[in-house]
């Protein structure tokens, strides 16, 4: 089917240059420069090039009055290369094999060739990708779902972890059945399929609704996995003002989105129709995403490593030259002296930071920072560590609108209540309590860690409540 509609798209391409029909980059009427920009609302780690760029104005602010902005929104990224490729999108934002494949079927043809000008977010260790199960399932491993069906958007960003991981677990007979997220969704509720691998923010919603329970985080991968803007260069090159307003319009909202992160969060789920506790738990201080625009090289690097496993997803994928794909000229310029020095940095912009009121000691350090959200709180609540967090919990009564820790292994932020945890009783009174994302990683950690222990979250957060840990 990706086959199909990739074939389509640079057929419409070519008879549209026959024709010598306009393209979107063509003034937009009462000479007005036209810009289409493709995104998707849905994929909050988009949302700075996309949703919440869209909310705030700022493009349209920074073009002024001269200019047309038309917005199309997607599922997935697919389509927005389908109308790259055919001139009618003139920038987009999508994942990392996404934007493998719009650079795969555009660099051979001049007239549609494109470049990635930007970053939108990213994870450094691929926590922004995962893999659900319905929440009975008895899987705990990847293992478990051999001879399974698996829902996933083939050349997506959540399949080419799916393949990765599948490859790293030795699993060969499972059956990925093409679906957008949102089908996939409907599926895995239903019975259709035993498993469920896509990218964010749709593992945390399933989780948050409690249709899902989450077998593999991405970030047991430690690759890095993203999402970025890419621009047709024949529109750059023909109207680089806009390109140039575009990115500093986009600094602007990722500025806005660390500054603001329970308003944006908000913002976007009011656009979007996501729980804003699903929002917060990726976009928030200390987020599984980390948003940051500039074209790092380490991510340039897990592109090139991405390559050979896009190949077998696609047959008629042949590789693409990522070198020649990235064009950070554009930004270096909207973004000013700062951008080597930054771009060299991967330190999260927006860490949880402050006083933990409940063990008296700072949060701050990453690798423990926890966070609570009240109800009727106008922001909030910073923990040291997960066992101070349920120390919060357990004194909020059922004011609780979400809790989030960090994975006790990998770091990936998680719902406190959705969590697999151990207790380690030499550990000290504060950092007794530790959380795991899945299953699976407890028991890795449980094994290297033996004196560690299973406990439920209910008797967590007792155990915790009383300053104490359960015996």
């Amino acid at each position: 089917m990706l086959r199909k509609a990739l074939t389509a798209a640079a057929l419409t391409a070519v008879a549209l240059t026959a024709a010598g029909c306009s393209v979107s980059g063509a003034t937009g009427g009462e000479d007005r420069i036209r810009i289409v920009v493709g995104y998707q609302s849905k994929t909050i780690n988009t949302v700075t090039a996309g949703t919440l760029l869209r909310s705030l104005g700022y493009l349209e602010k920074r073009l002024g009055p001269g200019y047309a902005v038309e917005w199309q929104d997607y599922d997935t990224g697919a389509p927005i290369t389908a109308k790259m490729v055919a001139g009618k999108i003139d920038i987009g934002s999508m994942g990392d094999y996404p934007l493998l494949i719009n650079a795969a079927r555009t660099q051979a043809v001049p007239e549609a060739r494109t470049e990635l000008v930007s970053i939108t977010g990213y994870n450094l260790r691929g926590g922004l990708n995962m893999v659900l199960v319905p929440p009975a399932s008895k899987a705990r491993t990847l293992a478990d779902l051999a001879g399974a069906k698996i829902s996933a958007s083939v050349g997506s960003a959540g399949h080419g972890t799916l393949v990765q991981a599948l490859e790293r677990a030795g699993v060969t007979d499972v059956e990925t059945v093409n679906h957008t997220p949102a089908v996939g969704a409907a599926q895995l509720e239903s019975g259709g399929v035993q498993g469920y691998a896509q990218f964010v923010a749709w593992p945390g919603l399933l989780a948050f609704q409690g249709k899902g329970r989450l077998l593999y985080d991405g970030s047991a991968l430690d690759v890095p996995t993203f999402h970025g803007v890419v621009v047709r260069q024949a529109y750059a090159e023909q109207h680089p003002q806009v390109v140039d307003a575009f990115l500093k319009a986009q600094i602007d909202a990722t500025r806005y989105l660390h500054e603001h992160p329970l308003a944006a969060a908000e913002s976007v789920a009011a656009a979007t129709g996501l729980p804003p506790e699903v929002v917060y738990l990726y976009n928030g201080r200390g987020g599984i995403a980390i948003f940051d625009v500039t074209l790092k090289q380490r991510l340039q690097a897990a592109h090139e490593h991405d390559v050979t496993y896009l190949k077998r997803i696609s047959p008629d994928f042949s590789g693409v030259d990522v070198a020649s794909f990235v064009d950070d000229s554009y930004l270096r310029k909207a973004y000013g002296p700062a951008y080597d020095a930054d771009r060299a940095s991967t330190a999260n912009p927006a860490a949880v930071t402050g006083h933990d009121a409940a063990c008296g000691i700072p949060a701050g350090d990453p690798r423990t920072a926890s966070e609570l959200w009240l109800t009727g709180e106008p922001d909030t609540r910073p923990a040291a560590t997960p066992t101070c967090l349920l120390r919060q919990v357990a004194g909020a009564g059922g004011k609780v609108r979400a809790a989030y820790v960090p994975d006790a292994a990998t770091g990936t932020r998680w719902f406190a209540d959705r969590s697999v945890w151990l207790a380690d009783p030499a550990a000290a009174p504060t950092a007794r309590l530790l959380p795991f994302t899945t299953q699976d990683g407890a028991d890795a950690y449980r094994k290297a860690h033996p004196r560690t222990r299973p406990v439920t979250y209910e008797a967590a957060l007792k155990a915790a409540g009383k300053a104490g840990d359960p015996r």
